[in-house]
């Protein structure tokens, strides 16, 4: 191997400048937008994606677009480092929140998580490739072949975001709840079928599909999984057992961050989303006996106050909506998103009922994995790299992805508070004349992770 034989060049002070401006402004708003997003009723997460909304060209480009070509050059080395700091951020978020899986919950409730996974990502993706097949040929790309523009919009109408998923359960303190709980699970199965669908259709649009191009990332998957369950927790157990001999277990928080970090690496070269291989980190770490969640508290503050708005706000700097003002665009994008909507609260729904889950049970989970947020963008983004979308219809695809991220904790809120009325009313009858007696008997706890749905 060969080696530079000089000292590697250190950053311009000009680039040092503008990406510490960058940060700066990026997280200050962030936090802004975020507490009047709370002040509202909604998490802080939809003030933070809009951060990037306000800050890009959707409206300081379009204002004061000398400015913001100075805080925010189009130059790919400036913006990979704001990028860097983000995916960094989201790795991390992802997981700490797999640290938070109620594993024993999860496998009690498999097949639950298994229905309401794919109904909720293949009755949308076949929504989504339906719309593709019957919009104007206006809207597919030149040269792109339907079909696989069909395929890429149904993709992107079927994943769900584990990130924002994440973050607004936390935000709103649902992340312990038996909801919260198979929203992430069922959202994960969401995630491991859907990026081996886009590995497909990306190798449809490029070389065309093989039988290798469908096999490979089944098998990555599935292995990941393997290797994760049979020697990913003797690895977790010894090294957290290191950890643990500093006596103010100081060392735990470097041990878990390599952990996630070195597992986001490992799926990310297997051709898989690196967020899939640190959710599976943190669900092994969480489950560990050795792991004590106190000890990952700083860790965790420094992602949720810093790290994670960044990542957010940065998503939002992809996004351009001014061409929505052109009618038919606006027009595609509404169908679409009604599509994308009806798709996954109706196969959430279908897997919820077919699972026995209760009926507003079952469209708190529709809100939950509805959200698309940045997992959309990204499958948009790759397939207008293909050159399989347009720009109309990746702002089409970035409508849904905002849209649907915005609306979901209003729903959830909604749906939540019925879910409590309905215990509560149960519990009522169960007790019968005992509730009248005055006398407090403890029920269950309708969110309690130990409780089934």
């Amino acid at each position: 191997m060969a080696y530079a034989s000089g000292p590697v060049a250190t950053l311009s002070s000009q680039v040092l400048l503008v990406f510490l401006l960058q940060i700066a402004v990026l997280l200050g708003l962030a936090h802004l937008l975020g507490r009047a997003a709370m002040r509202l009723g909604m998490p802080a997460v939809a003030g933070e994606l809009v951060t990037g909304v306000l800050l890009g060209p959707s409206l300081l480009g379009t204002l004061a677009p000398g400015f913001a070509g100075w805080l925010l050059p189009a130059r790919a080395d400036q913006f990979h480092l704001l990028d860097a700091v983000g995916q960094l951020g989201v790795i991390l978020l992802v997981g700490l929140t797999g640290m938070e899986m109620d594993i024993r919950l999860v496998c009690r409730r498999r097949l639950t998580v298994a229905r309401v996974g794919l109904t909720g990502l293949l009755i949308p993706v076949g929504l989504g490739v339906a719309g593709g097949l019957l919009l104007p040929d206006s809207f597919v790309a030149d040269g792109a072949n339907r079909p696989v523009f069909a395929m890429f919009l149904g993709v992107a109408l079927g994943v769900s975001a584990i990130p924002v998923a994440a973050k607004i359960l936390i935000d709103m303190h649902l992340l312990d709840r038996n909801v919260g709980q198979l929203t992430l699970a069922a959202a994960a199965v969401d995630d491991a079928v859907g990026w081996s669908m886009l590995s497909v259709v990306s190798a449809m649009a490029t070389t065309g599909v093989h039988g290798g191009d469908i096999a490979v990332p089944v098998v990555s998957v599935l292995g990941t999984v393997l290797v994760a369950l049979v020697a990913g927790r003797p690895v977790v157990r010894a090294a957290l057992r290191f950890a643990g001999a500093a006596r103010d277990g100081s060392g735990c928080i470097p041990v878990v961050t390599v952990l996630i970090l070195a597992a986001a690496a490992a799926t990310d070269a297997l051709k898989l989303e690196a967020i899939f291989g640190a959710f599976i980190a943190g669900i092994v770490v969480g489950s560990s006996r050795d792991f004590i969640p106190d000890r990952v508290a700083p860790l965790r503050r420094v992602v949720l106050t810093v790290l994670a708005p960044i990542f957010f706000a940065t998503a939002g700097l992809r996004v351009d909506l001014g061409m929505l003002t052109d009618l038919s665009v606006l027009a595609a994008g509404l169908v679409v998103l009604l599509l994308a909507v009806a798709g996954k609260f109706g196969g959430v729904y279908l897997g919820a009922r077919a699972s026995r889950l209760g009926h507003w049970e079952a469209l708190a989970l529709g809100a939950g994995l509805n959200a698309r947020g940045v997992i959309g963008l990204v499958v948009a983004a790759v397939g207008l790299r293909l050159g399989v979308l347009d720009t109309a219809v990746y702002t089409v695809v970035v409508l849904v992805a905002l849209v649907t991220t915005v609306m979901t904790p209003p729903i959830l809120r909604i749906t939540m508070r019925r879910v409590e009325q309905t215990a509560d009313q149960t519990l009522c009858r169960q007790l019968g004349p005992a509730a009248d007696t005055g006398v407090h008997i403890p029920g269950p706890d309708v969110g309690s992770r130990r409780q089934e749905v």
